[in-house]
């Protein structure tokens, strides 16, 4: 239809306006139009997801799963439920008062009840109402308390640990390193150190050790003999050295508490003293410096009283008397047995000493640390023995003690030990990573050809005093060196650092002490007369008077400082 046709007098077209309802009271329409009424509305969202038309199951197989997988944001709405109408021809009341029973039959059947048991009756019914439980329950209680193992939940708190010595007003802190930067440095590329000067003589290896098992154990005996554990200043032969050779000096014991400090939790100082361009690293006198640690890295480490028959103190003394103990019973002791000796005899006997002396051999060595530090070190040898192709091999031999499996939370030696070493020497290592890698670098810096454990256990659990060899094991250092995760450069990085800071340092007496309760280890100046008593005079040529380092013990083994 065109514009021509309406002006000839066609119909022009008509708009309707639909009805428009005034809500005056709100928003929206006021009644719902004829066609949608009576008709069931759910409201629904454009984002919910469409996967089934109706399920006839209901909540019979429902997948835990997916159970709001195809949920409306909504709510599942009760428009479209099926509602059963109630059959009211079939409907009665039914009386549930309790009938009340008259006290002559009160009680009757829960006396039957105790009388059947035993003889087929409800034996799940326990005296006091207790109800055994089923397998199911066991189970997720058991399940429970082993998560609360693992996760730490329910263990004592560890104590707050001492220091190995107090922290003076007049001392000043220089540095404080911490682990995680330590264990990141590195001096690769050190050699092995050269011999300087040897002394001393050693016993041979008994080898029918290596046969000892647990069906074939040996007690553990008590060897009387002195051993010398005397610090760096105090050694003649070191001091003689000092004029010719390098200008840093220390023990092997020293040199591998610093290289291992990373592993250590316990604390512990060292002293050191600059004079001009050389540094003495010494130990104090009269400490627990030599004492072994006994599960010093396990997750719950000994925390008992110090009167206590397993307080760190007291363990620390039982394994160092074994770890003595141990190292001259498995040698060939007697007059009559050959021996191997060095040139120089042994520089810590003194004439007015009485007793017979350790089998111990000591080796002066130096490494060239690079940048004119020289260091020279005294190592030792335990014991040497002969191999199968007639070579002389040198031994550092160490015992590893069981003290107590269940509160060590370890295995049990008696029933692992020949039929699974490896998990005994695994769970060693978790509980004594520190001491182990400290024998390890010793036994590296000494240059030993093998290092030989022994594995001691006491004969009964509650008596320190008795102990038994259960089996010996024996590796190459650096072999077990790498099985332990142990870095030389990094063991060598250490001490060159700390070397490094105190070198810069004005002459004076420093200490190196560990954080009891930190993984840090902190460097302070201290006065030059720390540590020193009044009136304490020594000459450079005399020999420290010797002193018994560990009285407390009941072994009758002396140690001579």
């Amino acid at each position: 239809m065109t514009m021509t046709d309406y002006s000839s007098g066609g119909e022009a077209p008509h708009f309707v306006a639909p009805v428009i309802q005034d809500n005056q009271a709100g928003w929206g329409p006021c009644e719902v139009p004829d066609q949608f009424k009576d008709m069931p509305y759910q409201p629904f969202s454009k984002g919910d997801r469409l996967g089934k038309i109706s399920d006839w199951t209901g909540a019979a197989f429902q997948d835990k799963k997916y159970a709001n997988k195809y949920a409306s944001q909504f709510g599942s709405g009760s428009q479209y439920a099926y509602y059963h109408d109630e059959d009211e021809s079939t409907f009665h009341l039914v009386d549930t008062t309790r009938v009340q029973k008259p006290p002559y039959q009160r009680g009757r059947f829960r006396a039957n009840q105790r009388n059947m048991r035993g003889r087929g009756g409800r034996a799940n019914v326990q005296g006091g109402g207790m109800q055994a439980l089923g397998k199911g329950v066991k189970t997720r209680d058991t399940y429970k308390r082993s998560q609360v193992k693992r996760w730490g939940q329910g263990r004592p708190q560890i104590k707050i640990r001492d220091a190995s010595v107090t922290v003076r007003p007049d001392w000043s802190t220089i540095e404080e390193m911490d682990f995680p930067r330590l264990g990141k440095l590195s001096l690769p590329g050190i050699k092995d150190g050269d011999d300087v000067l040897c002394c001393g003589e050693l016993e041979y290896y008994d080898k029918s050790y290596d046969r000892v098992n647990v069906k074939n154990e040996k007690a553990l005996q008590s060897v009387n003999r002195i051993f010398h554990t005397v610090t760096t200043t105090d050694d003649p032969v070191i001091r003689k050295l000092t004029k010719t050779e390098g200008n840093v000096y220390a023990t092997d014991a020293i040199l591998a508490t610093i290289m291992c400090c990373t592993r250590s939790n316990y604390s512990w100082d060292i002293v050191i003293e600059k004079i001009g361009d050389k540094l003495f690293f010494d130990k104090r006198d009269n400490t627990e410096f030599d004492l072994l640690t006994v599960n010093e890295t396990s997750v719950e480490p000994p925390q008992d009283d110090g009167n206590s028959l397993n307080s760190p103190r007291n363990l620390a003394l039982e394994a160092t008397f074994i770890n003595h103990n141990f190292s001259q019973q498995v040698l060939k002791i007697g007059a009559n047995e050959p021996r191997y000796k060095f040139d120089d005899p042994n520089p810590f006997i003194s004439e007015e000493e009485e007793g017979e002396i350790a089998s111990v051999a000591y080796r002066y060595r130096k490494w060239d640390l690079g940048g004119g530090i020289t260091l020279v070190a005294r190592c030792e040898h335990d014991a040497v023995v002969q191999s199968p192709n007639g070579e002389l091999q040198f031994l550092t031999i160490k015992a590893l003690n069981e003290w107590d499996s269940k509160l060590a939370n370890g295995v049990e030696w008696r029933q692992k030990l020949d039929t699974q070493r490896g998990a005994v020497l695994a769970n060693e290592l978790r509980n004594n990573a520190c001491k182990l890698a400290k024998w390890t670098v010793q036994a590296l810096l000494a240059g030993s050809d093998q290092i030989k454990f022994g594995y001691v256990s006491r004969a009964h659990v509650r008596d320190n005093s008795k102990h038994v060899i259960l089996g010996t094991q024996q590796y190459k250092p650096h072999e077990f060196a790498t099985q332990i995760n142990l870095n030389m450069d990094n063991a060598w990085g250490i001490l060159r650092c700390i070397v490094d800071i105190v070198m810069k340092q004005k002459d004076g007496k420093y200490l190196i002490m560990k954080d009891p309760n930190k993984p840090m280890i902190r460097l302070y100046d201290i006065p030059d007369n720390t540590f020193e008593s009044d009136g304490e005079t020594e000459s450079d040529d005399d020999v420290p008077e010797s002193s018994t380092a560990f009285p407390l013990y009941s072994y009758s083994s002396s140690s001579k400082r």
